[in-house]
């Protein structure tokens, strides 16, 4: 999920008014209090604040989480009090693992709705944080792996955060990053032959380039290649070249055909039994080779669901 940081105005909160000032309360009360909840949400000061509370799980998601933090996120984007939203993990290592995939996988087999349900609530909310017209600040601080992911640990500092020292913060970040203190990007030594190699029409050619160029970097490639979905490979490379030309809700669209696609097939299920559940690494691909991977496949896996489609 993105970032979007808004400038937030320096001006002192207007003094409340005590009815409204008891309806705050209220709502502030409304929230979650209970420590053992998957979702803790307060509010402090202006900030708006969303914890994932499943340290355990590495703070997998789960559809009861995403339909508590949809709304609640909607409420803050509409209300005049609220600033900034902010989003973090509970526990000291970690941020969100993504999706609870155990989960969806088992409730895939039996054709049970959350693989439905899941997905369609998990990209309503990335559409919802992508277009959030507050400042939505992901904390990441940890294992960090797919959804809900971004500014500095000062923010989780801030006991009462108010506009203005949200906003010091905002300013002081902003002010750190200069050019001159861009780092070196991790491959950039390697960009001259991604894009030889990686610029091609298919994946089989993208294969047959790493195999004629030769060097250890693309023989590293070829090796992680090897040990991926077949299926999964292309739709991934189509996905990217379609995707590059969609808008933000026809990308969560695609996706969203694109998960129950996969949902529809083997290799979702056969790649959380040999990662997750068994653990031996050695997942058996259906197709096991790119070739038999036809295109008539692929079109039906973007193809449009029709009344099921993802409606944001």
């Amino acid at each position: 999920m993105g970032l979007l940081v808004t400038p937030v105005m320096r001006k002192c909160l207007p003094r409340l008014k005590p009815f409204s000032r008891l309806q705050i309360t209220l709502r502030h009360l409304s929230m979650t209090k209970d420590p053992s909840a998957e979702v803790l949400l307060e509010k402090r000061g202006c900030a708006g604040i969303i914890t994932m509370n499943r340290p355990k799980a590495l703070n997998a998601l789960t559809l009861s989480m995403l339909q508590q933090i949809y709304p609640q996120l909607k409420k803050w984007e509409q209300d005049p009090e609220t600033y900034l939203i902010l989003i973090k993990g509970a526990g000291e290592k970690v941020f969100c693992a993504g999706g609870d995939i155990k989960a969806i996988s088992e409730a895939g087999k039996h054709g049970d709705r959350l693989r439905k349900d899941f997905f369609r609530e998990e990209y309503r909310l990335n559409n919802a944080t992508g277009t959030c017209k507050k400042p939505y600040v992901a904390l990441i601080d940890g294992i960090t792996m797919g959804g809900m992911a971004a500014l500095e640990k000062d923010l989780i500092e801030l006991i009462s955060p108010t506009k203005a020292n949200v906003a010091d913060v905002l300013d002081s970040y902003h002010k750190e990053c200069k050019l001159d203190q861009e780092k070196e990007f991790i491959l950039g030594e390697h960009m001259d032959k991604i894009n030889s190699l990686f610029s091609a029409n298919s994946m089989e050619e993208i294969v047959q380039n790493l195999k004629k160029d030769g060097s250890p970097f693309a023989l590293d490639q070829l090796k992680t290649i090897a040990k991926m979905s077949p299926t999964s490979l292309k739709i991934t490379f189509r996905q990217l070249k379609e995707g590059a030309s969609l808008n933000l809700q026809d990308v969560f669209t695609m996706e969203y055909r694109l998960s129950q696609a996969c949902m529809r097939g083997h290799d979702f299920f056969e790649g959380v039994r040999a990662v997750l559940i068994n653990k031996d690494h050695s997942p058996k691909w259906k197709p096991a080779v790119l070739e038999e991977v036809t295109d008539e496949l692929l079109d039906s896996c973007f193809k449009s669901l029709g009344s099921d489609d993802l409606r944001l």
